[in-house]
């Protein structure tokens, strides 16, 4: 074997100790450049990505996923136990499901007959049962599940992940919300707060508006092209750097140049990314666009999935509408029935497109409200109030256990009490899987380390695969 001096290593490797400088110093520009760059998790995660699908004003536990037997056999009765602490309004007795719950698939889960396409998926659910939270009005719960406080304004869950992990796509946002509600803290749910600018999330439409006119608006410029374009962003960008040393609020500044940045290329990306036409008749089928009752949301579904597949972090769906929701204080039968039917079959189309695509691996989907409902009729026979002390959300995809029930509520169904999981205990198990630890997910603001599980919240091991 041949000695080789130090001298001798240098000179026949100088070449490849470049390479290995020049290739990190592009890393590293490319991380100034564009901060949403991807970046490393803690530890190798099981989820890319997640889609959250939000059914807001709060689903019935008691008549979607966690059957009761003893609330049918009681209904009419008091309720044998003491009511919460806070109750939002006054509530009479047990008012048993009108809807019938079986077993679906090898796991032999229970899912209601508001369900039918979703209880095919039951194999692949971790469903639980045992979530309970602190607020029972729509505001205070809503900030609590999207940003983990009900009393102050905090970063949103999705601007915790852009922040910690960027995007894979560098054409699109990290964060996309589809149809988002503008009421019960509105802009803060998908706000980034405190955090950069560029982590918060990116709004198409609103509940107020339907699936069809969620787009990125002003996304073409037929009056100029795209080389003017260039040239006029190269200018202001120029102009502002030269602010910047002296610009007080800097980071503002910067994050309204990467912006424009990022406009700029959702140019060449989003037009074919909007545009459904090369979907296949039967994948529009399967998300349920060939029928009025579910195109709306089919149509939010598979946007998401289309975002998914290329590289979006997170993207929120969100069932609501201003005038049912899934807020029965009356009128249950009619409005959850409207509300299910609306969602049954795109959710279904999802995690069946997912599955077959070979995303559900790695992307977590989660499917809940801000809260549940209570056991106890509310004014007439056929209202349920609000419910924040044990209501059902279920996962799918990525690292859970599929086709398992994880946690109980009492035998009514109004209080969480085995397995208990606290809405920070959630947020510490959606980051743990993304790689994240949500211990070490901090950010310095006003003298302190903030996260997302403020100083809460323990990772759920047991619904992990």
């Amino acid at each position: 074997m041949m000695n080789l001096s130090r001298r001798h290593l240098l000179q026949n490797s100088a070449s490849g100790f470049g390479l290995l400088a020049l290739r990190d110093l592009l890393q590293a520009e490319q991380t100034m450049t564009n901060p949403l760059a991807a970046k490393k998790p803690h530890f190798p995660a099981r989820a890319k990505r997640v889609i959250f699908l939000f059914m807001k004003g709060g689903p019935s536990q008691v008549d979607t996923f966690d059957p009761k037997p003893l609330l049918d056999r009681d209904h009419g009765k008091p309720l044998p136990f003491a009511l919460p602490r806070v109750t939002f309004a006054k509530t009479t007795t047990l008012l048993k499901s009108p809807w019938k719950f079986k077993r679906y698939g090898q796991s032999g889960l229970h899912v209601s007959d508001l369900f039918p396409h979703v209880a095919k998926c039951v194999d692949d659910l971790c469903i639980i049962r045992s979530l309970h939270g602190t607020n029972p009005a729509h505001g205070g719960a809503l900030l609590k599940l999207h940003t983990g406080s009900d009393t102050q304004v905090r970063p949103s869950m999705g601007s915790w992940i852009t922040y910690g992990l960027g995007t894979e796509n560098s054409d699109l946002p990290a964060f996309i919300t589809i149809c988002p509600t503008l009421a019960h803290g509105g802009v803060n749910n998908w706000g980034s707060a405190f955090l950069p600018a560029w982590c918060q999330g990116t709004p198409l439409g609103n509940a107020s508006v339907p699936a069809t006119q969620a787009l990125v608006k002003n996304i073409a410029n037929a009056r100029i092209s795209p080389a003017l374009q260039r040239l006029q962003l190269d200018l202001s960008a120029s102009l502002n750097r030269d602010h910047l040393t002296e610009f007080s609020a800097a980071q503002m500044l910067e994050a309204r140049i990467d912006s424009f940045e990022l406009a700029y290329r959702m140019q060449t990306a989003m037009p074919e990314l909007q545009d459904l036409g090369g979907e296949s008749e039967a994948t529009r089928k399967l998300y349920g666009l060939d029928d009025a009752v579910t195109a709306n949301f089919g149509r939010q579904c598979l946007m998401a999935r289309r975002f998914a597949e290329r590289g979006v972090r997170y993207i929120q769906v969100t069932h609501s509408d201003s005038n049912v929701q899934w807020d029965q204080h009356g009128d249950l039968i009619k409005g959850h029935t409207k509300n299910a039917a609306e969602v049954d079959k795109p959710i279904a189309g999802l995690l069946h497109d997912l599955k077959s695509r070979g995303l559900l691996e790695d992307t977590l989907v989660l499917w809940g409200g801000e809260f549940g409902r209570t056991p106890v009729a509310q004014g007439t026979a056929d209202g349920r109030d609000h419910n924040p002390e044990g209501f059902t959300m279920w996962m799918a995809g990525a690292g859970v256990k599929a086709g398992t029930a994880y946690g109980a509520t009492d035998e009514y169904g109004y209080f969480a009490t085995e397995n208990k999981v606290h809405i920070h205990d959630l947020h510490a198990t959606l980051l743990h899987l993304l790689g994240m630890d949500h211990e070490k997910l901090t950010y310095r603001y006003a003298g302190r380390d903030f996260r997302l599980t403020d100083v809460h919240g323990h990772m759920v091991h047991d619904i992990l695969a």
